[in-house]
């Protein structure tokens, strides 16, 4: 019974140390979540290339129709020495540039916006192959969590709405209206140039407010929306 016993003690005294170097030792994610999260990161990262092809297609595609139409409303103005003809196409072709403007501004701010989305849930991915895997972190950029969003490329500056391509459209667009707003005041003061400017200018910079108040507003509602929402 002695010996029965002293065994016993010494399996139960091998396996303590065993149990407690078990529990100390780290788990590894299992085989399926790294597949899931490298297969969620990949897709996430084509999705961020749509969105910045669609952005960046749609700008071209609305540049190139206002560098078109002021070409073809110069000709005009040259061939009908600044007539009736000019005034009528210039109304019809900058109002119809401003309202392609307007929705392209609209669109490539959706895109930026999913783009951001896209870009927070990939930082968020990054955090868990830190986790999970911190001797990777010397060969990895690896920065605190305020910061992984400047890694995706986007920064958190004063005055960044400008940067993006969705104020770039917001700024021709509101030059085009203050150009329409000015040829109509034109036409209806005899050719006054002091007078369309003076109302051309202010109705642009108070567009073009409008429009940056907007995309920022767009901006931090949906930097605000948790990332285990529907929204985000």
């Amino acid at each position: 019974m002695a010996g029965r016993a002293s065994a016993l003690t010494r399996k139960a005294s091998q396996a303590a140390p065993a149990a407690a170097h078990d529990r100390e030792a780290p788990v590894d994610p299992r085989a399926a979540a790294v597949t899931f999260i490298t297969t969620e990161h990949f897709v996430l990262q084509g999705a961020r290339a749509a969105t910045i092809a669609e952005s960046t297609g749609r700008a071209n595609m609305f540049l190139t129709s206002v560098s078109g139409g002021l070409v073809a409303l110069g000709l005009v103005a040259a061939a009908t020495r600044v007539g009736t003809t000019f005034y009528a196409l210039g109304l019809a072709l900058l109002s119809t540039l401003t309202f392609v403007g307007l929705v392209t501004f609209d669109r490539v701010l959706q895109s930026g916006i999913e783009d951001h989305g896209y870009a927070r849930r990939i930082a968020l991915l990054r955090s868990y192959y830190f986790d999970n895997a911190p001797e990777v972190t010397p060969y990895l950029l690896s920065v605190s969590p305020e910061k992984r969003l400047q890694l995706e490329g986007l920064w958190a500056l004063r005055g960044q709405e400008l940067r993006t391509v969705a104020g770039m459209v917001g700024v021709v667009t509101a030059v085009l209206a203050g150009s329409t707003t000015g040829l109509l005041v034109a036409l209806a003061s005899e050719h006054s140039l002091a007078l369309s400017l003076a109302i051309a200018i202010p109705v642009a910079l108070a567009i073009l407010v409008c429009l940056l108040r907007y995309l920022r507003r767009r901006w931090l509602r949906a930097h605000s929306i948790p990332l285990n929402s529907d929204g985000a």
